[in-house]
């Protein structure tokens, strides 16, 4: 069975690849006429490199400021009980679960209101709701195994909590922070529609320009884009991989304490 999953995968990236290299691949040829004229294409396009560049920040910052509102939320539905905390927990996850279009609209005129709409900001806000899930559950998940003596122990010897908070928590669950962002940055990664309606054309991503080159019916330089578009996300996943795993969080984390 994971034989059949490998080769699944491989089996779409496959043709991708081909069709990046090829000139044209017509029926019945088994393999396309080759040529470079796509990666040429795309390597001469400034709005491509600025699609990427954009990419890269707006994933980025969600990434960063998910991290940064989410962490308190995840430490305290994960070390402790309060009522009400099965609420709390299916309205965090309430963004993963409702559909984006359905909240978009609403939000495109609370951000037109704001004057956030076509912005770099307003693209990063509109983004953060849907990443939180994946960033406040996966930390939760951590903390749940997560002794707060350790933290008493060092307040006792005299460090301070933002000392505390860099030297014992986030070592403590580092192996599931890389987890949740990674999630978190994929998510913002792939998004489209968000950035279509709040970004407009002041946001030009790399979702909004493949979709754009998919419909013009150039195959060569759709699939060129694509492969640029897998990249970093491999990069990433490839850097987090020992961590991916429930051995890789074990191992990490309190275990090095």
């Amino acid at each position: 069975m994971l034989a059949l999953l490998y080769l699944a995968i491989i089996a779409t990236i496959v043709p991708i690849i081909l069709w990046s290299f090829s000139f044209r691949w017509a029926y019945p040829s088994l393999l396309p006429a080759w040529s470079l004229a796509a990666w040429d294409y795309v390597f001469q396009q400034n709005a491509i490199i600025v699609a990427l560049i954009d990419s890269i920040a707006v994933s980025s910052a969600v990434t960063l400021f998910t991290m940064v509102l989410g962490f308190t939320a995840a430490k305290a539905l994960g070390t402790r009980e309060f009522r009400g905390k099965v609420a709390v927990e299916l309205l965090v996850l309430l963004p993963a679960i409702v559909p984006a279009i359905s909240a978009v609209m609403g939000m495109s005129g609370i951000f037109t209101l704001l004057k956030c709409e076509n912005t770099f900001l307003g693209v990063v806000l509109a983004q953060i709701p849907f990443g939180m899930p994946y960033m406040i559950m996966g930390l939760a998940s951590a903390f749940k195994n997560y002794d707060m003596e350790y933290e008493q122990a060092a307040s006792t010897l005299g460090a301070s909590r933002w000392r505390t908070l860099i030297e014992v928590t986030v070592p403590a669950i580092f192996p599931a922070l890389v987890v949740s962002c990674l999630f978190t940055f994929v998510v913002s990664w792939s998004q489209y529609l968000l950035t279509l309606i709040i970004g407009g054309s002041a946001v030009n991503t790399l979702p909004l320009a493949l979709f754009a080159l998919m419909g013009s019916g150039d195959y060569g330089i759709a699939c060129a884009v694509s492969i640029i578009f897998i990249l970093p996300v491999l990069v990433l996943l490839v850097l987090s991989s020992k961590y991916l795993t429930t051995n890789g969080i074990s191992n990490g984390g309190v275990n090095q304490l």
